[in-house]
């Protein structure tokens, strides 16, 4: 491997970048499944590729059905027979719209007779996306959209949505929601100097510069609402693809990143379901050969992690045919954001693989994005998954911290952390990626650094923020993910990941 490595070292940068990936037939988006009849199934007929996404249009619930789509505060759909599906979400036309309501399902398990009870929906979603004035975000495709939520195999469904009433005009915009209310909460300017706060050992925020933005108008449902029910297709991927170089349509990596992103590009046979792990001493020496070898580098040997064992696209079984056939990279690597899915926990971890092509399905079928939103993501057992395409050591432009997706990359825990402490498998994963991951663009994991905000409803646009190298998603836009539980625990993940790069 290091052979191979050492003998790339001068290519170009654009060369660095071209990593071997299976090429989908076509880079055109596919467009949303056909509206259902009331009666029998819903959709369209089976996709000629695994996995399906039946997109039933809600109606007016009870009173509301005199005033018409837009005129409802409350929407959804009575039970009925629908074909099999094991993830669910809600989209609605204008992804800068956000529904403030509630958002509930139950489902019915294939099989049975048996109902679930009912389910509430994330309905805040719009965090998670591409920043504003990037291609991604400007495409004309991206919806709003709800978090997904994993119900596992079903084929009968039932969904209300009801709008929130508006709030009194005399009151004070609540804190960040889902904050620890024995910590207080600070809204603070930032220091206009990098110094790095000491790291107490929990997920304590930075103080905030700015305040939230005024919330959209409360009180009515977006237009065009509709439920998505996603089928992950649990047969394999399909096989033969043709395996080239594809060049990236965006690069503004710096030649440091580039050398950084060199690292492993032979990182294993192109149809291999994982990548596998190296020991801290092989990582070392790579990153060394990348940025030109040990006369280039000194005797200081770099801060970086072991590579963790990372499950590839083609071991989850993503199919390439569904996102953008191009990549888009951004410059460094400089925060790691930690998101939780917000997909519920009732999935196994032989599962997983099902939970990421539903998610992605969603992602890409119903909001309307590139791909998959996040760059990795992490199951509660700890396995590590790759995520957006593009190359695992690269500098990969994702969707997933609004305003902040540049020079940052976003993990998810699959699942939601609010209320249910993460496993500790997970937590260490966490560790063990932004180790490796920050550790080839030089971050230290209890430090501090600076981004500049794309725009968001927690920091201006252009505003210099400084955050921690390993945030939460909340610490760079007004939500409650990764959850309040999850949070709290990356002070662990910060210290453990330190530890591991030698720091």
């Amino acid at each position: 491997m290091r052979g191979l490595l050492a003998s790339s070292i001068g290519v170009t940068c654009a060369a660095a970048l071209a990593l071997p990936l299976t090429l989908p037939a076509s880079g055109a988006r596919a467009a949303t499944s056909g509206v259902p009849s009331a009666a029998g199934p819903a959709g369209p007929a089976a996709e000629a590729i695994p996995g399906t996404t039946q997109s039933l249009p809600l109606a007016p619930l009870g009173s509301d059905r005199s005033l018409g789509p837009t005129g409802a505060q409350e929407q959804g759909l009575a039970r009925r027979d629908v074909r099999p599906f094991s993830l669910v979400g809600v989209v609605w036309n204008d992804p800068d719209v956000d529904l403030h309501g509630t958002v509930q399902v139950r489902t019915r398990a294939v099989g049975t007779t048996t109902w679930s009870g009912w389910q509430s929906v994330e309905t805040h979603n719009h965090e998670h996306a591409a920043d504003p004035g990037t291609p991604e975000r400007g495409s004309g495709a991206v919806r709003g959209s709800t978090a997904p939520l994993w119900v596992g195999a079903s084929d009968g469904v039932e969904i209300r949505v009801r709008a929130e009433r508006p709030a009194p005009t005399n009151r004070t915009d609540p804190a960040r929601p889902d904050t620890d209310p024995a910590r207080p909460d600070t809204d603070t300017a930032r220091p206009d100097t990098d110094t790095a706060l000491p790291d107490t050992g929990t997920g304590t925020a930075l103080p905030h510069a700015d305040t939230a933005t005024a919330p959209s108008p409360t009180g009515l449902l977006p237009e065009g609402l509709r439920l998505e029910l996603v089928d992950p297709g649990d047969e394999p991927p399909p096989q033969g693809a043709t395996q080239v170089l594809d060049a990236p349509r965006t690069s503004v990596v710096s030649a440091e990143s580039a050398a950084a992103s060199a690292v492993n590009a032979d990182l294993a046979p192109l149809d291999a379901a994982a990548i596998p792990e190296l020991t801290k001493r092989q990582t070392e020496d790579d990153l060394i050969a990348a940025r030109g070898g040990p006369e280039a580098v000194g005797k200081a040997r770099p801060y970086v992690g072991p590579r963790p064992r990372i499950i590839t696209r083609k071991g989850w079984g993503a199919n390439e045919k569904l996102r953008e056939k191009n990549f888009a990279y951004t410059k460094t690597v400089k925060v790691a954001f930690v998101h939780h899915s917000a997909s519920g926990n009732h999935y196994r971890c032989s599962q997983a693989g099902s939970v990421l092509r539903s998610i992605y399905r969603y992602h890409v079928k119903s909001g309307g994005w590139r791909d998959l939103g996040y760059n990795f993501a992490v199951d509660k057992c700890g396995n590590i998954y790759e995520g957006r395409a593009g190359g695992v050591a690269k500098p990969v432009l994702g969707a997933h911290t609004l305003g902040f997706n540049s020079n940052s990359t976003g993990i998810a825990v699959i699942g939601s952390y609010s209320t249910v402490n993460p496993p500790k498998a997970a937590v260490k994963a966490i560790a063990r990626l932004t180790a490796w991951k920050l550790g080839l663009y030089g971050g230290n994991p209890r430090g501090t650094t600076y981004l500049k905000s794309g725009g968001g409803n927690l920091h201006k646009k252009g505003r210099k923020v400084r955050l921690r190298v390993i945030s939460g998603h909340r610490d760079g836009f007004r939500t409650e993910c990764p959850g309040r539980r999850l949070y709290q625990k990356l002070g662990t993940a910060r210290s453990t990941s330190a530890r591991l790069q030698g720091r």
